[in-house]
């Protein structure tokens, strides 16, 4: 299993867009078992994949099904819920999913008051910490278990990243998005430091290491990749390349990248640096609401979802893109 988020504090880049397809394309194109977690209480990920009248249904349950039920046991002081939920079945998108909540919004204050408290080695604060890591083991049956989240740099975000293994960036084409790199790359040094200590700490009073499901716990987050997207392309000599004010931005990202994402949180000197670069996506234009409206992956659209004319072409341009996505990053992951 490996738990993955796709992650920028920058909002518009795609996040939801682009985490839906290549958890739908690992599932439905290369036979992985993949789990989306909608951890973003926008909840942009369940609206995607969802028809109107299930998101209706499914918010007006006595007993919802969504992420906030594992947030709920904690909110309580119960601890960790003692039982999970069967996720929902997403046939288009050949995915599992564990739907968002708004109501996951009103356990930020909670996460942020308790981290501070795990940093000093208390075992609540780490219990609350850890809730989605708590939640990530339920479902160890998945080979991939992905994190939609929203843009921040909150103590939502910060505890989805603690559950996961590895992070993926993806980036608009714009200074923005540059400069965001930066501010994730201090984030996550200063949330290492302080949750090793904390740690530490609760060991040397405890005189055992504090785990979750019976499983040791520690920061291991690496960065397994971007992606660019968003940019404006022309053709040039049959070959589709950024017009000339996005390409000078893109061209600056590699260097960034290197230094705080790669040199800090890295995975490895047998990945090379331009092996961290998934895929460069343009925009899609007018697929993307198509593939929003037929709530089904982009790659996946036909005829009955509003696909005419040269709308197939960019279906089949999306396909390849997603590919070369998934395949650079199982590369990168050693499967």
């Amino acid at each position: 299993m490996k738990v993955i988020t796709i992650f920028n504090n920058k909002g518009g880049v795609g996040k939801t867009t682009f985490v839906c397809n290549l958890a739908a394309y690992l599932s439905l194109k290369l036979g992985k078992r993949s789990l989306v977690v909608d951890a973003d209480p926008q909840c942009n990920a369940t609206a995607y994949m969802l028809p109107e009248n299930d998101l209706d249904r499914l918010y007006t349950e006595s007993s919802k099904n969504t992420i906030d039920y594992f947030a709920n046991a904690i909110r309580k002081g119960k601890g960790y819920a003692k039982v999970g939920f069967e996720p929902r079945a997403i046939d288009r998108f050949g995915v599992d999913l564990i739907p968002g909540d708004p109501g996951l919004a009103l356990f930020e204050d909670r996460l942020a008051q308790d981290w501070r408290d795990a940093t000093s080695g208390d075992a609540r604060g780490l219990q609350t910490t850890y809730v989605f890591k708590d939640l990530a083991y339920r479902y160890a049956d998945y080979d991939f278990i992905f994190f939609d989240v929203g843009p921040s740099l909150g103590a939502i975000n910060r505890s989805v990243l603690l559950a996961c293994d590895n992070f993926i960036l993806p980036m608009s084409s714009d200074i923005f998005s540059y400069l965001a790199v930066t501010n994730i790359s201090l984030a996550l040094t200063k949330w290492s430091k302080d949750l090793s200590e904390g740690l530490r700490r609760y060991k040397e009073d405890e005189n055992a290491n504090f785990c979750v499901r019976g499983e040791n716990v520690s920061w291991k987050l690496r960065f397994a990749g971007y992606v660019s997207q968003q940019y404006i392309a022309k053709k040039r000599r049959g070959v589709r390349e950024p017009v000339k004010a996005y390409d000078a931005i893109i061209k600056r990202f590699s260097d960034v990248i290197r230094r705080e994402l790669i040199m800090k949180f890295g995975m490895g000197q047998n990945i090379s640096v331009s092996s961290y670069k998934l895929g460069q996506i343009p925009n899609l234009h007018s697929i993307v609401p198509l593939s929003q409206s037929a709530h089904a992956p982009i790659f996946g659209l036909r005829g009955k979802d509003g696909v005419v004319g040269s709308h197939f072409t960019k279906v089949s341009e999306a396909e390849r893109l997603f590919q070369n996505c998934s395949n650079q990053l199982l590369q990168n992951l050693g499967i």
